[in-house]
C-alpha cells in the first residue's frame, strides 16, 4: 500500500494531468479528486481517456476529508491555496501547491503582484519546488517529513521553470554580466491559460494566431528574478501560441566582461551542471529543443549557444502541464517522500 494522495481542483487542466500521473504512480494511491462543478461525476465520464483506468468520481471540496491523507496536491487558482494549506498542514498532511501562493519568499512582493498574503508563516517555511535548482530546499523538506512533520512545497510556475533551467547554469558560473538586463521571450500553449475559455484563448481567436501578452507586467517576472537573482534586470515577455501544450523560452544573456566561452564549452558546462538531473537533457551544440519532444512528459530539453554580439542564447522546452505544473508537483512529492525523483515520470514523448 502506497501513500494516500488527493488532488484538489482535479477537473482543470493541471489537476486532471495530476490525476493521470497519480493514477498509475507506483507509490502514490489516488484516493480523492475534487471538483465542486463536477462533484459526483465519474472522472471517466468527464474525461473519457480514463475509461478502464479508474472508477473514481469527482467529489466536492467541502465533502472530502483529507485528514487521513499523506499528501494533497492543490491545483487551484492563485489566492485559493493559501486559504486551504493551513488546515491541511494542521491535520498533518503534506501539501504540494501548484499555484503561485507559496513561491515568492517576500510577502510584500506577493502582495504587489497578487494580493495580501494571509498565511505568511507558511510562506516563510515553504520549500520552493524546482528540483534541479532548489534541491537543497526539497531535501530539507524531506528530512522534516521523515521526522513526522507536515511540509509544504510551492512548485515553480511553467514560464519560470523553462526560463530558469535555460539560464541558471550560465548565471551561476559567473558568465553573465551582473549589471546588464536579461531578456526572456517565452511561448506557451493554450492550456497554460487554464480551462476556462476567454477572448484570447477561445479556439477562434487562438487558432492561426501568435501574440505577446502581459508585456512588462506578467506575474511570473518576480518569480524568475527570485530564482536567478535578477532583481530589476529581467525583461520577460510571454507569448500565446496555438498549441494544446508545450512551452519554449529563449533567454538572451549578455556575457560578463572578459568571458569568452565557445558554444561547445557552454554545452559541456551545462551537461556538468545537470549531470545529476535525470529529467533534463542538454542538446548537442547546434541543436535546439523542441516542445514536441517533451509534450506529455516531465522532461525538459535545454540548448545553449554563443552569439557573436557577445551574448549567450539559452533555450528551454518543457510541457507546461508536465514539467511546468503536474509533473513538477509529482517530482517534488517524490523527493519529499524519499522516492526516486523520476518515480512514475519515466515516460518519453511520442516521437512523431
Amino acid at each position: 500500500m502506497g501513500y494516500r494522495a488527493g488532488v484538489v481542483g482535479a477537473a482543470g487542466f493541471a489537476g486532471i494531468e495530476l490525476v493521470r500521473l497519480l493514477s498509475r504512480h507506483p507509490e502514490f494511491d489516488l484516493a480523492a479528486a475534487t471538483s465542486d462543478a463536477l462533484a459526483g461525476t465519474p472522472i471517466a465520464k468527464a474525461y473519457p481517456a480514463f475509461t478502464g483506468v479508474t472508477d473514481l468520481a469527482f467529489s466536492a471540496h467541502e465533502d472530502t476529508d483529507f485528514s487521513a491523507f499523506d499528501v494533497v496536491f492543490l491545483a487551484v487558482p492563485h489566492k485559493a491555496a493559501m486559504g486551504m494549506a493551513p488546515d491541511l498542514m494542521a491535520a498533518g498532511v503534506t501539501v504540494v501547491d501548484l499555484s503561485a501562493d507559496f513561491r515568492l519568499k517576500d510577502p510584500a512582493i506577493y502582495e504587489k503582484w497578487y494580493a495580501p498574503h494571509t498565511a505568511t508563516d507558511l510562506l516563510a517555511q515553504a520549500a520552493f519546488g524546482l528540483p534541479e535548482l532548489t534541491g537543497d530546499e526539497l531535501a530539507a523538506a524531506a528530512e522534516r517529513r521523515a521526522a513526522g512533520e507536515a511540509v509544504l512545497v510551492g512548485c515553480a510556475g511553467c514560464y519560470p521553470t523553462a526560463t530558469s533551467l535555460a539560464a541558471a547554469p550560465a548565471i551561476r558560473a559567473g558568465l553573465v554580466d551582473a549589471a546588464a538586463p536579461v531578456v526572456a521571450d517565452a511561448v506557451s500553449g493554450v492550456t497554460g491559460a487554464g480551462k476556462k475559455a476567454t477572448e484570447r484563448t477561445h479556439y477562434c481567436f487562438a487558432n492561426e494566431n501568435l501574440e505577446a501578452y502581459g508585456v512588462g507586467t506578467h506575474r511570473h517576472t518576480p518569480e524568475i528574478e527570485q530564482i536567478l537573482g535578477l532583481e530589476g534586470r529581467l525583461v520577460f515577455t510571454p507569448h500565446l501560441a496555438p498549441l494544446n501544450r508545450g512551452l519554449l523560452s529563449t533567454v538572451t544573456l549578455p556575457l560578463a566582461p572578459g568571458a569568452a566561452p565557445t558554444t561547445e564549452e557552454l554545452v559541456e558546462l551545462y551537461r556538468d551542471f545537470y549531470a545529476a538531473s535525470p529529467l533534463v537533457s542538454v542538446m548537442d551544440a547546434g541543436v535546439q529543443p523542441r516542445t514536441a519532444s517533451v509534450a506529455g512528459t516531465c522532461r525538459a530539453q535545454v540548448g545553449v549557444a554563443v552569439h557573436p554580439a557577445g551574448m549567450i542564447v539559452a533555450t528551454g522546452a518543457i510541457d507546461n502541464l508536465g514539467k511546468g505544473a503536474a509533473g513538477q508537483g509529482a517530482q517534488c512529492a517524490n523527493i519529499v517522500f524519499g522516492l526516486p525523483e523520476t518515480c512514475g515520470l519515466e515516460e518519453i514523448a511520442n516521437p512523431v
